[in-house]
């Protein structure tokens, strides 16, 4: 099976996923998006308010910051990334996810990285990092900081929400950027242009 053909098999088995309690309190789960073969996958930690009133990824005040820094990395949604999380369907209230949901959601997010096949992961906050790297990773001290993961090169980085509640965060996401832009131009496309890098 091609790799488009699986991922929308997939966003059809997250549609009717009742594998754990988030699918009675949810209003749309939200698989991802952006393209399938990108070459950069973005992750978050679960959908907010927004994302499960909608079913898209990073679309309320996160996303749009978000957006803002793709942008001046001349990065586009449509064109250079995929953008997914750890959990499909939001907790109640924002909580942070659960172990055992990010134990039974996390086998959907391998399975996306693994038919995106990005050269570059970035991880947005300390639950994704902390899922992929280990719970001992600390997002503060090591952000910025290129990580193997199972042969892939992947940054963690803050997460936008972060970037909200404490602007001082942002001259720090945005060196990570910039060294994100970097690596992209050294592994995947030496013309990439940023004015910023």
């Amino acid at each position: 099976m091609h790799n488009t053909e699986r991922l929308k098999e997939m966003f059809y088995e997250v549609q009717q996923c009742k594998k754990c309690p988030l699918h009675k309190t949810r209003n749309k789960p939200v698989f991802g998006n952006g393209l399938p073969d990108s070459s950069i996958i973005l992750i978050g930690e679960a959908p907010g308010y927004d994302e499960d009133q909608t079913g898209k990824a990073f679309i309320g005040k996160s996303g749009k910051l978000l957006d803002k820094i793709l942008s001046a990395c001349n990065f586009h949604r449509r064109k250079h990334v995929f953008i997914g999380n750890v959990l499909k369907c939001r907790p109640p209230q924002n909580r942070n996810p659960e172990p055992e949901e990010v134990k039974t959601c996390l086998p959907y997010l391998l399975e996306q990285i693994e038919l995106v096949d990005p050269a570059i992961i970035v991880t947005l906050g300390a639950v994704p990092a902390k899922t992929l790297l280990g719970k001992d990773f600390k997002i503060t001290q090591q952000h910025g900081q290129w990580q193997l993961w199972q042969g892939r090169l992947l940054m963690p980085t803050f997460h936008p929400s972060a970037l909200l509640r404490d602007p001082a965060k942002k001259y720090d996401a945005w060196e990570d950027f910039k060294t994100i832009v970097i690596k992209y131009r050294e592994k995947v496309d030496a013309s990439h242009a940023c004015q910023f890098v």
